[in-house]
């Protein structure tokens, strides 16, 4: 068996619309071909299945055997081609999908039946673990697919499965050295091209991986060991992007045209340097008692370099950046399809993001039987910890350039509303050093007294997860009850979120200041080819630049902390009956859960600010908290109909905790105008948050084909009692203005303390529904004559009632005035083909999702939601297994990642040609070598 061969989960799609009657075709065929099968001979030579379909079929073991609805994936599946992550191998699984980082191109947040990453629990050995982000669970890219044997993706939760999700539950596996029966050893290394063909003439990035694991097992195999190492080293390739301003109309020749309001275009280049180490020793001195110690480790470090141009074309996006004129045009239907603005004051960007993580995991659980009960005991631990800095830098013009000596801006193929299709000419040169300087170009700081020629963030995050859980399970003869369980789980969490940020200001007598870009590095503006500065800002703190605090309300609110205890009560009896002769399995049972939460935060009174430093922004430390108690009913019922069917039904209440950032005490308020009238406003966070609620239905039929393939049919409901959102309420703020806090001195509200608060609330719901039809089969079971070839298919069609207002929400070029459920694709399919035979392997694979609405982070590191085009990426696989000689074991591979170079787009939500947002990420090719011994 090979451990760590590395390969794709299940597939990749375009759209799959026949799907239904194609596969009832199928289906009929295969049935007739399975009937027509004869048991084996006695005494005939066993087939010993690998590779490919060795993984295949021990994932279809666990889906038919699970009393749960379960996908998923086995350690073959993860590692005899080379997928990188475990999010690139679950996303091709029936329902699941994967938003590409903005940053990278590869698959990052994950998304089951529809609903957002946040609403699923993602577990480590059935484990909880800390992250490095905002969000509960780790990301994760932090998991190398090499180190994990197994990923279970439960649709539907029993009363055991303690950190569930409303969407889903994701558990990943390490490897138990004890179900191996002799030593393995497992070595591999490969190379990797990124950014191939990316259609913009930037360069292409590369990189190296590699791998070892050792199995063993000693003293009768009572004690087993594994260990596995990766380390992983890449450059990505530059990747040129473009985002919209909008489009604005101005005066031309005594009408309105429409012209570009402004752009932003950046090249990017990642880099990363990963380190996982996984570890686990088992003692089983009898059957009666075992014990496992597991260990995982993940540690790196990320960047993210942006170079780039910005401006305003039609007005004026700082206090030194003067409103241009339509100097010339050219018009048709009112829209100006080339033409010429003055007083463009383009800024050049370089950027740098950089990040240093470290999670370890530590877990430890014995299993006891003893008088007629199976005993469970787990302590486990989870630390993470992350330092980052964001650097940002402005270089163009001084602030106190002379209008008439500021540049202008042309541009062409211009249709009204696609923004990233047209070509930028500006008149000044941005990659000239001797015109193009370091400094506050545009006013942004608020004027020469408070300069502000950049940018830089410290944010350092903490979080450390401790729990421990006991349980016992007995059989008992209670009519169709087989066996009961019953446990508690106690987790304790702590996350805090700190750091320092302020603006840079360039050292020199005045807020003009300017400093020459240091080295005589010349990029590309992102698509507009557009030649600037370049340079790497980090350490130029001290040097070029000083940094002045910046604290008011949005810093502080950043700072934060919480403490979460949750303790869970469960109890849980397995099912084993018939019905009018039909028999049945499953389990019913429910958890009572019981939170208790405090966080603490920092609370502004924004008519108190006089400034942006710790002196003119005066501010109090905050806490506060809450408790609440949720009961929690599932039952899972699988009818065996016969000829290998199963009809399975789910039904439980499910909930899905918030963000921890949404949990924060930091609030901030002040007199601001709403609707042209003065009343106090605030923000915040809301440590009194509660989850997000569901009930769930679940229904599915499954026909499997012995253990080599199987179709499945499954329908599903969620209706949402609850839901997180921001949305402003009417708020008395009288306990928290001071004898200095100004109030409205007008209008309605003149005088009064009574005003608006937005925060994250517990909104009502809605509902959620939908289909899957997934099919995985070899083609053997149709003609001999096929053996070696199989396809794993399936799609899924999720709608849901919800509509939410885009208010209550942080987004980024939106333009509807509601929007849809976060993270829902209407329609997901996976497609993959695959040849396996004689030591070869060929699979080609396709995975489309239609529009969403997703989740991506701002220049201040805060999560905002954006539309995003749906698209296919197409992946290629091959490789050789050596079958004898002395080169026995050692197995070769190439990929070809998004094979058809699909760009990442996102638009305004209403106008699909309103690009706001795109890129390009260009083919990833990875070749290398797997060698087991």
């Amino acid at each position: 068996m090979n451990i760590f061969a590395s390969k794709r989960g299940n597939t990749a799609a375009f759209q799959l619309k026949p799907v239904a009657a194609g596969c009832a075709v199928f289906l009929t065929m295969l049935s007739a071909a399975q009937a027509q099968e004869a048991p084996a001979a006695d005494g005939m030579q066993s087939v010993v299945v690998t590779g490919i379909r060795s993984g295949i079929e021990a994932a279809i073991s666990i889906k038919k055997n699970s009393n749960s609805i379960v996908e998923a994936i086995s350690a073959e599946d993860i590692g005899k081609l080379p997928d990188q992550s475990v999010a690139e191998s679950i996303s091709r699984l029936p329902g699941v999908t994967a938003q590409r980082s903005r940053g990278t191109g590869k698959p990052s947040d994950i998304s089951v039946r529809g609903l957002s990453p946040s609403f699923n629990g993602s577990l480590l050995n059935g484990r909880e673990q800390a992250s490095t982000g905002n969000a509960r669970s780790p990301e994760f890219d932090l998991f190398p697919a090499e180190l994990v044997s197994g990923v279970a993706i439960y649709k539907t939760p029993d009363a055991t499965l303690v950190g569930q999700g409303l969407a889903s539950t994701i558990d990943m596996k390490t490897m138990k050295p004890l179900d191996f029966g002799k030593r393995v050893l497992a070595a591999s290394g490969r190379k990797e091209r990124t950014g191939v063909k990316n259609e913009n003439g930037n360069p292409e990035g590369d990189g190296h991986r590699y791998s070892f694991a050792y199995v063993d097992t000693f003293a009768n195999r009572t004690i087993g060991i594994a260990l596995g190492v990766t380390k992983q080293k890449d450059v990505g390739g530059g990747q040129a992007k473009f985002e919209g301003g909008g489009v604005e109309s101005v005066d031309w020749n005594g009408a309105k045209v429409k012209i570009p309001n402004g752009f932003k275009a950046d090249t990017e280049t990642t880099a990363s340097d990963r380190t996982g180490v996984s570890a686990t020793f088992e003692y089983r001195p009898t059957k009666e008692f075992r014990t496992t110690v597991d260990v995982f480790h993940s540690s790196g470090s990320n960047s993210l370099k942006k170079t780039g141009l910005e401006g305003s074309i039609a007005g004026s996006w700082g206090g030194y950046d003067p409103v241009g004129k339509l100097i010339a045009a050219t018009v048709s239907n009112g829209v100006a399809t080339s033409g010429t603005m003055s007083g463009f004051k383009g800024d050049v960007r370089n950027h740098m993001e950089q990040a240093d993580d470290k999670l370890n995991s530590f877990g430890w659980k014995t299993e006891w039987k003893t008088g007629g009960w199976n005993l469970i005991a787990d302590l486990s631990h989870s630390k993470a910890h992350k330092d980052a800095v964001r650097f940002e830098t402005t270089a163009g013009q001084a602030g106190n350039t002379p209008e008439a000596q500021v540049g202008s801006i042309s541009w062409t193929g211009f249709d009204g509303s696609n923004l990233a299709a047209m070509k930028l000419t500006p008149s000044w040169n941005y990659a000239d050093r001797t015109k193009t300087f370091l400094t506050d170009h545009a006013g942004w700081g608020g004027g020469p007294n408070s300069p502000q020629a950049g940018y830089v963030a410290m944010p350092k995050v903490d979080d450390k997860v401790d729990s421990i859980r006991l349980s016992g399970k007995t059989d008992v003869e209670w009519g169709p009850i087989a066996a009961t369980t019953y446990g508690m789980n106690f987790t304790k969490r702590d996350k805090i979120r700190a750091g320092e940020e302020g603006r840079l200001v360039v050292k020199g007598a005045d807020g003009y200041a300017t400093a020459t870009v240091p080295g005589s590095d010349v990029a590309t503006a992102g698509t507009t080819g557009i030649p600037i500065v370049s340079f790497n800002p980090i350490g130029s703190l001290g040097s070029i630049y000083n940094m002045v605090q910046w604290i008011d309300d949005s810093v502080l609110a950043k700072d934060w902390s919480v403490t979460e205890k949750v303790t869970t009560l469960y109890a849980m009896g397995d099912l084993d009956g018939e019905i009018s002769g039909i028999p049945y399995r499953g389990n019913f049972g429910a958890q009572y859960v019981h939170t208790n939460q405090h966080t603490t935060g920092n609370k502004v009174i924004q008519s108190l600010c006089t400034g942006i430093t710790a002196a003119t922004c005066p501010f109090t430390k905050i806490e506060d908290g809450t408790s609440y108690n949720d009961f929690l009913p599932s039952l899972n019922l699988n009818f065996d109909i016969g000829n290998d069917q199963l009809f399975r039904v789910a039904a439980a209440k499910v909930l899905a905790r918030a963000n921890l950032d949404d949990m924060r005490a930091s609030s901030s308020f002040g007199v601001k105008q709403a609707g042209g009238v003065p009343i106090l406003t605030g923000s915040g966070g809301n440590a009194k948050l509660e989850p997000f609620r569901a009930k769930a239905l679940d229904l599915s039929y499954e026909k499997y084909f012995g253990k080599k393939g199987y179709f499945s049919a499954a329908a599903f409901y969620k209706k949402l009692d609850t839901y997180v959102l921001r949305a402003p309420r009417n708020f008395d703020f009288k306990n928290q203005v001071t004898p200095g806090t100004v109030l409205p001195d007008s209008g309605p509200y003149k005088g009064s303390t009574v005003g608006l608060l937005t925060t994250p609330i517990n909104g009502d719901g809605g509902n959620l529904h939908g289909y899957e039809l997934a099919v995985n089969v070899p083609f053997s079971l149709v003609s001999e004559y096929l053996d070696g070839f199989g396809a794993m298919l399936n799609h899924s069609d999720t709608s849901s009632s919800l509509t939410l207002p885009k208010d209550g929400f942080s987004t980024k070029d939106v333009s509807p005035t509601s929007i849809p459920l976060p993270g829902l694709s209407k329609k997901v399919s996976n497609l993959r083909m695959y040849y396996e035979k004689h030591g070869f392997q060929v699979a080609w694979a396709a995975r489309k999702r239609s529009d969403f609405l997703g989740q991506i982070s701002d220049y201040q590191d805060n999560a905002q939601l954006t539309f995003v085009k749906g698209d296919t990426i197409i992946d290629l696989q091959a490789s050789y297994e050596f079958q004898k000689g002395w080169l026995k074991g050692l197995s070769v591979f190439v990929t070809a990642n998004n094979w058809n170079n699909t760009p990442y787009t996102e638009y305004n939500g209403v106008d699909k040609n309103a690009v706001t947002f795109t890129t390009t990420y260009g083919r990833t090719y990875q070749f290398g070598a797997n060698y087991k011994f």
